[in-house]
């Protein structure tokens, strides 16, 4: 077994790390730019008039970003060649996002909102998977060059991490669907062009079967942002919304009726390693800053990197940070090997615990920073409100314990083959 990792990916860090120096970095602290990422001044991310939501230049900024990336052949790489991209694995990704939030915050990488100049764009790879012919054509050159987005609407305010007693319907009305319903948590459905949504259209309450998929734009008729859900960090783009007999044509449905969930699935699996692998940087970003000042900071005339309860925390953590990155590779090299569903159970272990060494991480580094680490004069704070978010988003915690239970337990069957 090689546990090295391959030569071209080891050089595309490299390669990708120069172009941050030489394109990002300037662009960052260009026209105080720099305010985005100076978190005593957070508000300027922020559009207080607008509900909280993002602020139209930091937004823009993003943007201009992600454009620069894209010229650089960066923003894609995950994607098939055919559409610009170098046919990134899972494991590259992996390798790439926890680098990227290693190097800490900043306009490379600012998981506020998922941006990255190597784009996580799991609805291109739903698009290719499960868009009929008509959606493709209309969908992926702008999911690819992130100019085209659409927002994932499964969640519901009286159901949280339960979708099969989700309680919007679709029915039929001649060769159109009415969907009636409520969805909370839609991210980023004020830059949306569709939501994707997710009702029953057949089965009872708690089947997995019997959910359709839909592809609903959002200036539909009776499809209403209702409100601007306020977070523990801040800015917000996460909306309660409401479906009053929105009617669409047969063509929105995505992927096969009644198998909506599967959809489901594949996007959690695919993003979920791609999230353990970005709370695995930051986690170790925590632990990096941290030795770093405990080497200079000398309390009493010794530096704080002498004291073993300064030590050993850290010691912790940092063992912690290389057993989940082994499993975060194995989970992602099996499934470039045998597929996105062969490793649920190894993808939930490395997303919960992943989101919760982070958090351990950012507060510990707090801790060791003592004053500093508290105050917005260090990113430490700022890295704990966003990563506290992912315990609960996509399945909280104990959602994921509960799947690996199931298959400790019997009730689940894994698909991934034996010996892997």
């Amino acid at each position: 077994m090689d546990f090295d990792l391959p030569v071209e990916l080891v050089g595309y860090l490299a390669e990708l790390d120069e172009f941050i120096e030489r394109e990002i970095v300037p662009l960052e602290e260009a026209d105080d730019n720099s305010r985005f990422f100076d978190h005593r001044r957070e508000n300027a991310r922020t559009d207080w008039e607008r509900g909280g939501l993002p602020s139209a230049d930091w937004e823009e900024l993003l943007a201009e970003a992600r454009r620069r990336a894209d010229a650089a052949g960066h923003y894609r790489y995950a994607f098939p060649r055919e559409f610009g991209g170098r046919d990134g694995t899972n494991l590259g990704m992996a390798v790439i996002r926890e680098h990227l939030a290693r190097r800490g915050l900043g306009l490379h990488c600012d998981l506020q909102n998922e941006h990255a100049v190597v784009a996580n764009n799991v609805g291109l790879l739903l698009m290719l998977e499960y868009g009929s012919s008509q959606q493709r054509s209309e969908w992926v050159d702008g999911l690819a060059a992130g100019t085209k987005f659409f927002a994932f609407g499964i969640t519901e305010p009286e159901h949280g991490s339960d979708a099969t007693h989700m309680e919007t319907t679709a029915v039929r009305d001649g060769d159109d669907w009415i969907i009636t319903g409520e969805k909370t948590w839609n991210s980023g459905i004020h830059a949306a062009d569709a939501d994707l949504i997710f009702a029953r259209t057949a089965g009872a309450p708690g089947e997995a079967a019997g959910i359709t998929a839909f592809l609903v734009p959002t200036e539909t008729r009776g499809f209403t942002v209702e409100e601007y859900l306020w977070t523990f960090n801040m800015p917000t783009d996460h909306a309660r919304v409401t479906l009053r007999d929105v009617r669409v044509p047969r063509s929105a449905v995505f992927g096969c009726e009644g198998r909506g969930l599967a959809v489901v699935q594949h996007f959690f699996n695919e993003n979920r390693i791609r999230q353990a692998a970005s709370s695995l940087g930051a986690a170790q970003y925590c632990i990096d800053q941290s030795v770093a000042y405990a080497k200079q900071r000398k309390p009493f005339g010794t530096p704080l990197a002498e004291q073993q309860a300064i030590q050993f925390p850290l010691v912790e953590l940092h063992t912690q940070c290389e057993m989940l990155r082994a499993l975060i590779h194995k989970t992602a090299w099996t499934m470039d090997r045998h597929g996105t569903f062969a490793a649920s159970e190894q993808v939930s272990m490395c997303n919960y615990w992943a989101n919760r060494l982070c958090c351990e991480a950012a507060d510990r580094a707090m801790q060791v920073h003592g004053g500093l680490g508290y105050s917005r004069h260090r990113p430490f704070e700022h890295i704990y409100r966003h990563h506290r978010r992912y315990r609960i988003t996509e399945g909280a915690e104990e959602i994921q314990m509960r799947r690996v239970a199931g298959y400790l337990f019997g009730f689940l069957t894994s698909r991934a083959p034996k010996g892997v």
